[in-house]
């Protein structure tokens, strides 16, 4: 089982470019440069302008924070609605459970991208309003995978008996079920950022996530779509950041998930 080591590296260097970055290259990722539309990469311009001569490094800064509070954000609701929502159903069964189903099943009925287009359809964009609809329209998996733990952890012997002592029911699932569901919950977790990423990299190329004057990498790549002939860069480079976060987080997904296994058939 290999560490992934050089996945949390990239995360971590890229969360440092995102969010450090600004502070040591102080180039306004705003100022307009009629004299160098279409650059591309220089001394001048690591990573070259785009079609108003705005330096697409310090954009890909500045849209780095955009994109990363997004996912985080995304994935932070969506898995705490999902633990919540799945550890009731699990743990209480009978007609919590039924509705549990029920709320489930309606939101998968709609495939979740064009759910997310519907909702987003009717609001203004923003940071915090894409969160919330990516968060809302992605917690489905995550509560299905706790709710069939939870049951089979409300199972054991110890918790019957613990029930039958009358040992209320928050303190067996702080105590109890929060430690035997945490590899789940980080497992979702780190999906989930990538996820929320890639959803909302997809809306702002439709032109449906954010709006100028902010800007992600998924609304970098949707300026350049269009010179993409000309100028690669504008592009290339938001898209190679947009893939190397979720190639890493995947990588250490698939790390928990063989740890968490390892462990259960060892048990």
């Amino acid at each position: 089982m290999r560490c992934p080591c050089v996945s949390v590296a990239i995360l971590a260097a890229l969360f440092l470019f995102s969010f450090v970055g600004p502070l040591i290259y102080s180039v306004s990722p705003f100022e307009l440069n009629p004299d160098a539309l279409l650059m591309p990469p220089s001394a001048s311009n690591p990573l070259g302008t785009d079609r108003l001569g705005r330096d697409l490094l310090a954009r890909l800064m500045y849209g780095g924070r955009v994109s990363l509070t997004i996912g985080v954000g995304s994935a932070l609701i969506a898995s705490m609605i999902g633990l919540i929502a799945g550890i009731t159903a699990g743990l209480f069964r009978g007609k919590v459970e039924k509705f549990f189903i029920v709320v489930v099943e309606l939101f998968l009925t709609f495939p979740t991208f064009f759910l997310l287009l519907a909702l987003v359809s009717y609001v203004e964009a923003s940071v915090w309003v894409l969160i919330f609809v990516i968060s809302v329209t992605g917690w489905m998996t995550m509560g299905r995978m706790i709710r069939a733990e939870s049951f089979s952890i409300g199972q054991k012997p110890f918790i019957k008996i613990l029930k039958i002592g009358g040992v209320p029911t928050y303190k067996i699932v702080i105590k109890y079920f929060a430690p035997l569901l945490a590899p789940i919950f980080f497992i979702s977790f780190t999906f989930g950022v990538g996820g929320a990423i890639l959803s909302e990299s997809a809306l702002s190329f439709l032109g449906l996530g954010i709006s100028p004057p902010q800007m992600s990498w998924g609304s970098l790549i949707s300026e350049g779509k269009e010179v993409m002939e000309i100028a690669w860069w504008i592009s290339f480079f938001p898209g190679l950041l947009i893939f190397l976060v979720t190639f890493s987080l995947m990588q250490i997904s698939d790390f928990l998930q063989t740890k968490t296994n390892r462990k259960e058939v060892l048990a």
